[in-house]
């Protein structure tokens, strides 16, 4: 205890008598509650300077001094506080030395309050504060010497200064021309002698379909061309007896030729059956496993092989993002797989058509041609940042937001 006191008040500007000691719940209606509130609404309408005073009976107008005697001890001490005050209550007289006590407690007490609470309650007050005294104006000022004209000004300016309009997009490296096989004829697929990302070299067997179909198909043509050859034989050397059998001849010549025809196409079938690499590259397909026993028709795309060295940058740009992106705009592929080291392109074309992405979403294809040649594989993906020239910094701020608005409200 600093010093001894019969009964303290805690009194709040904004909320009446808030504590009282000795007392554990205040009743805001009890005749003494009233009228504590009425000394301290009084005591509170002095000048600011008097931080503390020792107020007694005869401080208080007439209508307060008469209840004093029954609610209160002859000597008072009221202690200022920010929002608020502390008066203490006791029977012998407050002396000098008491009140200094009190005085440095109350600078102290305030000092706290200010740092714990003043922050809080005013931080946006006093940032809307300075924000009104920057727009007033400033007399003795000339128009242009007027700090919001200047920090207009500057506003501007910073706004007006050029930056670099870039897109981030989904990429990928890809082949830039590989070579698609397609199944050559229509069947099943019965087996396959390469595996993904292997180096092949030409006239390497990359898959082949089932031959036992085309190979009964070839036995029974064959069959059936020699069986039409004998009866030219046996037809032609009638003729020479028989004048009748002469005109059959012609007939068994054009029969020749037909089974003749079926057996070399046939014969064809079973070459093309036998899927050959055309060139030296890198095998680029899925899981071959899948394509085993698969029925295909004549055209579909089996896998694509690239040459090693052979590749570009792909990346989908979405619809929100389709800045014009002319040939030769740079671009930045960071691949997953190696982020600390972008591979270097420039824009060969950008896609006239949004297409479908498997995601569901549209966007624009662009493709890239590698600035120097890379040691990264084919496949693999990343984000491609795609320069698009420069832009004030106030439309590259707001072109997002003004497109959301826009889209949202169909302004």
């Amino acid at each position: 205890m600093l010093t001894p006191y019969r009964q303290a008040v805690l009194w709040l500007d904004d909320h009446g008598v808030h504590t009282l000691s000795g007392v554990v719940q205040i009743e805001a209606n009890a005749p003494y509650v009233q009228w504590v509130n009425q000394v301290c609404q009084h005591l509170s309408q002095q000048p600011d300077g008097i931080p503390l005073q020792v107020v007694r009976a005869a401080d208080l107008p007439d209508a307060l001094a008469a209840a004093w005697r029954e609610w209160w001890p002859p000597y008072a001490l009221w202690v200022r506080l920010p929002q608020g005050a502390v008066v203490l209550l006791r029977d012998d007289p407050w002396t000098v030395h008491e009140q200094w006590l009190w005085q440095d407690w109350a600078a102290t007490w305030a000092h706290a309050w200010h740092a714990l609470v003043h922050p809080r309650a005013t931080g946006w007050r006093r940032t809307g504060q300075r924000m009104r005294q920057l727009w007033q104006t400033q007399p003795g000022r000339r128009w242009w010497q007027q700090t919001r004209v200047r920090v207009l000004a500057g506003l501007i300016a910073v706004l007006l200064c050029p930056v670099q309009l870039s897109v981030l997009a989904p990429g990928e490296l890809v082949p830039s021309q590989p070579v698609v096989i397609r199944a050559p004829l229509e069947g099943v697929i019965d087996t396959f002698h390469v595996q993904p990302n292997q180096r092949v070299t030409t006239g390497t067997p990359l898959f082949g379909f089932d031959e036992a179909l085309i190979r009964s198909r070839l036995d029974v043509a064959t069959q059936a061309l020699s069986t039409a050859e004998t009866e030219y034989r046996q037809t032609s050397q009638q003729a020479l007896i028989d004048a009748r059998s002469k005109t059959q001849l012609a007939l068994l010549t054009g029969k020749i030729e037909e089974k003749r025809a079926e057996v070399e196409y046939l014969a064809e079938q079973l070459t093309r059956a036998r899927v050959l690499a055309p060139r030296e590259g890198v095998v680029l397909m899925d899981d071959p496993s899948e394509w085993i026993g698969r029925p295909v028709s004549v055209g579909e795309r089996i896998l694509r092989i690239a040459a090693p060295r052979d590749a570009e940058v792909e990346a989908w740009v979405p619809l929100a993002d389709a800045v014009p992106l002319p040939a030769g705009t740079r671009v930045k592929l960071y691949l997953h797989a190696s982020p600390l080291s972008p591979v270097q392109a420039t824009v060969r074309y950008m896609a006239h058509d949004a297409v479908a992405r498997p995601d569901g979403q549209y966007a624009y294809r662009v493709r890239a041609t590698l600035s120097a040649p890379t040691d990264h594989r084919v496949g693999l993906k990343g984000s491609a940042k795609l320069s698009a020239g420069w832009t004030p910094l106030g439309y590259w701020v707001l072109r997002r937001p003004l497109a959301a608005l826009r889209t949202t409200f169909g302004i």
